[in-house]
């Protein structure tokens, strides 16, 4: 069951806080010129420090939103960034994914970190089904938490209960973009990233243990 009264709490934080934007800025600019970079993941080092690193991702999925005003991508990047997974070609893939296509259906938090799953579980190789089976698992555990946390996958109900009081609908047009904007829609958007990250580190984290 959602706890609207701490996801408005906290979305009211991400109005008003504090966004070292030159300083988030830089790091995306970094990851676009020189692109994620390859990690080799240490099993003990990840289960040592399990909380900050959930922390970071979520922080920097909010951080990511804020800059690239897109969920889907500031979700997937975050996560990518943490394991070092996939290329910057996932966010060109990704541009037309904030709430799918714009039509106020599936929120980003959810594709982004569905995509960020894909790439952590899945295979490059076409016809190796087992990986694909063991994504969908990893989905179907995603799916249900980010609903159970956030009480929606749906862009119009979270407006609604809980981001702004009302659907903002901000790709219809250029007026309703402008109105998004003014209401700090992307500093307050950026509560779903880094849920939709935090969700999908968990899962990595849980893979490794």
């Amino acid at each position: 069951m959602a706890d609207y009264g701490a996801l408005r709490a906290r979305v009211e934080e991400l109005a008003h806080g504090h966004w070292d934007v030159v300083a988030i800025e830089a790091g995306v600019k970094k990851l676009v010129a020189e692109g994620i970079p390859r990690k080799t993941l240490d099993r003990a080092e990840i289960l040592a420090n399990r909380q900050q690193i959930l922390d970071r991702v979520q922080r920097r999925a909010e951080e990511y939103n804020l800059i690239t005003r897109n969920c889907a991508r500031s979700t997937a990047l975050a996560v990518m960034e943490e394991f070092g997974l996939g290329s910057m070609q996932v966010m060109k893939a990704l541009s037309p994914f904030p709430g799918f296509g714009g039509t106020g259906w599936m929120c980003g938090g959810v594709t982004g970190g569905l995509m960020a799953l894909g790439l952590y579980f899945g295979s490059e190789d076409v016809l190796d089904h087992a990986a694909v089976g063991t994504t969908i698992g990893a989905a179907r555990q995603f799916m249900p938490r980010f609903e159970e946390q956030v009480g929606s996958f749906l862009c119009p109900t979270i407006h609604q209960e809980v981001v702004f009081g009302r659907y903002m609908d901000p790709a219809a047009s250029p007026q309703n973009m402008e109105t998004f904007t003014q209401a700090q829609g992307f500093e307050k958007c950026g509560l779903l990233p880094g849920i939709g990250a935090r969700i999908a580190a968990e899962l990595i984290i849980a893979s490794v243990e």
